[in-house]
């Protein structure tokens, strides 16, 4: 492992925006410590005074200088380590990368909220309005192996992370991801035989667990 300095990482484990950073500093091969976060037993003076603006994590913090947003961290880690490059090398490939990262964030993670957040009819239209955002995904970005062509790259780190909540919106939602989205699904399971994308991304049976108390804890059951 490369030698970068002291970084920590403020972390929780169900958190696909931490994932994002363990992923993209296993692909850096970068030593770092974590520091497990409890969100809902009080919040660490460490989170609160590295990410004053929000108080969430993840919080990455190099030589004790803090970065906050899972996407910033990940374009950091990138330029600071050049090897291997994340990001496309010329500017049209990074600004289509973060066009992509943008996009699932907005669409893919915000509207998979929707599923397991609500009921009936809402439930019905965000898990309709879901299905059609990973259509859209998977025409539009997915060309090749990767998102960024042949290699595992920035959009792949940024989206794998936010797939280890697909099966929470299918429990609640009802469907399956691979019935509508079989390229998609391949792209799943060809990124998991990764390394690190495999030792990051938790048991799916523990995120639904997650979620189920995260669904009493809004009296949806």
């Amino acid at each position: 492992m490369a030698k970068a300095g002291k970084l920590l990482l403020l972390d929780c484990w169900v958190s696909p925006f931490c994932m994002r950073v363990k992923i993209a500093l296993g692909e850096k091969g970068v030593d770092f410590e974590l520091q497990e976060e409890n969100l809902f037993g009080g919040k660490s003076e460490l989170l609160l005074t590295s990410n004053p603006v929000y108080q969430k994590v993840p919080v990455l913090l190099h030589e004790g200088k803090p970065l906050c947003e899972s996407t910033i961290i990940v374009a950091y880690l990138d330029e600071t380590w050049a090897s291997p490059p994340l990001l496309p090398p010329c500017s049209y490939g990074r600004a289509q990368a973060r066009f992509w990262a943008d996009f699932v964030d907005k669409k893919v993670f915000d509207t998979g909220k929707g599923i397991w957040g609500s009921i009936g009819e809402e439930k019905e239209a965000a898990t309709k309005s879901f299905i059609e955002i990973l259509k859209q995904l998977e025409a539009e970005a997915l060309k090749e192996n990767y998102f960024g062509g042949d290699t595992f790259g920035f959009v792949d780190i940024i989206t794998i992370a936010v797939t280890s909540w697909f099966p929470v919106y299918e429990k609640f939602g009802g469907f399956k991801v691979e019935d509508h989205c079989p390229k998609l699904s391949a792209w799943i399971r060809r990124c998991m035989q990764r390394e690190t994308v495999a030792k990051v991304i938790p048991d799916p049976e523990k995120v639904c667990e997650f979620v189920a108390m995260m669904r009493k804890m809004h009296g949806l059951e």
